[in-house]
């Protein structure tokens, strides 16, 4: 089915057509929640929060744009808008994080490890989690994730400085992160 052909039906609340667009979409955006959600279970209830606001927001989509940013979007605010409704992003955590190592494109041993980094990116205490998946993944500013978090920007800084620490920190005891040892890979292509 063609995305124009889809996109009419889901307009029209065709089953077919939005199974076709769920079924298109669905296993990226699943990995979009695994990121931001405590478990497996949470992710899929993120998603299928995410999918029943962009059935009834589809007429909102103009074509301007990849339709699948349009949904990442949508998934991306569906995710933080679950998090704020369990959990202020303004918890700090133990300030000794917030110094140490840095993480280098040298230290970390492969692309195939990628699965065992998010793992570990879902260790991070949820404010700190949900900013560096917002910033470093998704590419949003310190300004945008404190409007979207409702904190202040200087604690979004923060909240991403220490959160690349203790992860930096986590990847090093689980023997990920190689300390000044050279791979090549790329830590932004790994928690892709």
């Amino acid at each position: 089915m063609t995305e124009e052909l889809m996109l009419a039906g889901c307009r029209t609340n065709n089953a077919a057509s939005q199974e076709a667009l769920y079924s298109r979409f669905s296993p990226r955006m699943l990995g979009v929640c695994y990121r931001f959600a405590r478990n497996k279970e949470d992710a899929e209830d993120m998603l299928q929060e995410g999918f029943i606001k962009i059935f009834s927001q589809i007429h909102q989509y103009r074509n301007e744009g990849a339709l699948e940013g349009w949904v990442r979007r949508i998934i991306v605010h569906t995710c933080i808008n679950v998090l704020k409704k369990n959990k202020k992003f303004s918890d700090s955590v133990d300030i000794s994080y917030a110094g140490g190592l840095k993480i280098t494109e040298e230290n970390i041993p492969s692309i195939v490890q990628a699965k065992q980094i998010v793992e570990c990116i879902r260790l991070l205490p949820i404010g700190y989690r949900t900013v560096l998946n917002l910033y470093a993944i998704e590419g949003y500013s310190h300004k945008e994730i404190a409007n979207m978090l409702d904190i202040e920007e200087s604690t979004s800084r923060s909240q991403y400085t220490r959160a690349k620490t203790m992860l930096e920190d986590i990847l090093l005891k689980k023997h990920i992160l190689l300390n000044g040892r050279h791979s090549g890979a790329n830590f932004a292509t790994a928690t892709k």
